[in-house]
């Protein structure tokens, strides 16, 4: 990259009170992934990271919770005619013939609008780029946004820019928690809780050796986002058959038994289930709940609300390729199924006796060790 460029990583809405966690949070990625830097510190309502390789220190930060947007910018002087200059010069190094641009620019302007900053840009860029036939779009149809930021100093002429995950910075709240993933939704519900703030201890419970690669895949979507070199995750074989309705609360239910016995061994408090009532029954939505009460521990749902934009979140975090199985548990028709505690104790017992630990050491080769380590075939 030709210009002297820095890492800017925009601070989600309800993030911007929460600036020095976030910065320790950038500091610890970025070591855990080997990436180079010489500074970072907050500018306003912004953070600027100055790293070695900003398009991979980009890319380590934007697996990060509090983040609403990342980008690769230069960092300029906040004055009209050097704004100016400066945006139009990168505008047209990165305009391709054709394309269709809009200027935007935001933030801390002092003796002009950022309004005039942007008619000021777009018809200098209109004149330099006659040759490359690239015009000015509207900011609901262009082809390439040229944007800026400004604090009471600087201006950041961002070249690349990627959207963030929103939340608050992992780990914020102080607070230990388990959940398990054990499915698609189990592992959506596990990422809302770390971007709510949780730090989190990861189990995971399955039914058969077929679907523990599936369950892993996912695992490696999630486990970079914990900021954590080295993890130890525990596996659970819950011998539940079948694929009725009833089969399926048996195993979510077994599955909160699980919880419980793992919170309290590791003297937790809380426990994350991956549960709401707009899919599951409400009694047994309630009953799950109770459950955890009884036990003296406390129930935290991170999907209790689910709506469509849970999707938006899966599809963001790499899990994609899960959606349609999210959508079929939701299409399910639940009858008034009753599960038997004495069963559900029995069945939790008999998976609790199947427990194997695996370290996870973060790299590129997650997946294979984990599966290795279970002695399972991939």
């Amino acid at each position: 990259m030709s210009y002297n460029s820095l890492v800017v990583v925009f601070p989600s809405v309800f993030a911007k009170n929460k600036i020095n966690p976030l910065m320790n949070n950038i500091k610890k990625i970025l070591k855990i992934n080997d990436q180079q830097y010489s500074r970072i510190k907050r500018d306003d309502s912004v953070i600027t990271v100055e790293a070695n390789d900003p398009v991979f220190a980009s890319t380590a930060i934007n697996l990060l919770f509090g983040i609403q947007r990342v980008a690769i910018a230069k960092q300029v002087k906040n004055s009209f005619d050097t704004l100016v200059s400066e945006i139009t010069k990168i505008g047209s190094n990165l305009l391709l013939k054709g394309e269709k641009f809009y200027v935007r620019v935001d933030g801390d302007s002092s003796g002009y609008t950022t309004k005039d900053v942007e008619i000021a840009v777009t018809s200098s860029l209109i004149e330099k780029t006659v040759k490359l036939g690239s015009k000015p779009g509207s900011e609901e149809k262009h082809d390439k946004l040229l944007y800026t930021y400004l604090t009471k100093s600087n201006g950041y002429v961002c070249i690349f820019s990627d959207k963030g995950h929103g939340g608050i910075p992992s780990n914020f709240k102080s607070e230990k928690i388990v959940c398990c993933v054990y499915d698609e939704l189990s592992a959506v519900s596990c990422l809302e809780t770390i971007k709510e703030g949780f730090e989190i201890k990861i189990i995971v419970c399955y039914r058969q050796e077929s679907e523990v690669l599936n369950l892993v895949k996912m695992l490696n979507q999630i486990l970079p986002r914990l900021i954590k070199s080295k993890i130890e995750l525990e596996f659970f074989k819950v011998k539940i058959k079948g694929k009725s309705v009833k089969s399926l609360l048996s195993f979510v239910d077994s599955v909160t038994e699980i919880l419980v016995w793992v919170a309290k061994k590791n003297n937790l408090d809380r426990i994350s289930l991956a549960l709401s009532p707009l899919i599951f029954p409400l009694n047994f939505f309630e009953y799950s709940t109770k459950r955890v009460f009884e036990s003296k521990l406390i129930p935290h749902i991170p999907i209790c609300g689910l709506d469509e934009n849970i999707f938006e979140t899966a599809k963001e975090i790499g899990l994609a390729k899960y959606l349609p199985r999210i959508e079929k548990l939701g299409q399910m028709k639940f009858s008034n199924e009753q599960i038997s505690l004495k069963d559900t104790l029995k069945i939790a017992q008999k998976a609790l006796n199947t427990k194997k630990v695996v370290s996870v050491t973060m790299g590129p080769n997650t997946i294979h060790d984990i599966m290795d380590s279970l002695e399972l075939d991939h």
